[in-house]
């Protein structure tokens, strides 16, 4: 299970620290607020590729 997420010099994020607590995680936000990065960092985490472009 995933309990805490740093996201470091990614896009627009200078920092970011979250702790997740027990059942489910929702993300909300205004558009261009940053959701799809943080679903990039968890899978780079995952294994999956980095976009070069």
């Amino acid at each position: 299970m995933l309990t805490d997420l740093v996201v470091r010099n990614m896009v627009l994020i200078d920092e970011l620290a979250l702790e997740f607590g027990g059942g489910m995680t929702v993300l909300t936000g205004e558009t261009g607020a940053g959701k799809t990065l943080l679903t990039q960092a968890v899978g780079l985490l995952a294994g999956g590729r980095a976009n070069p472009g």
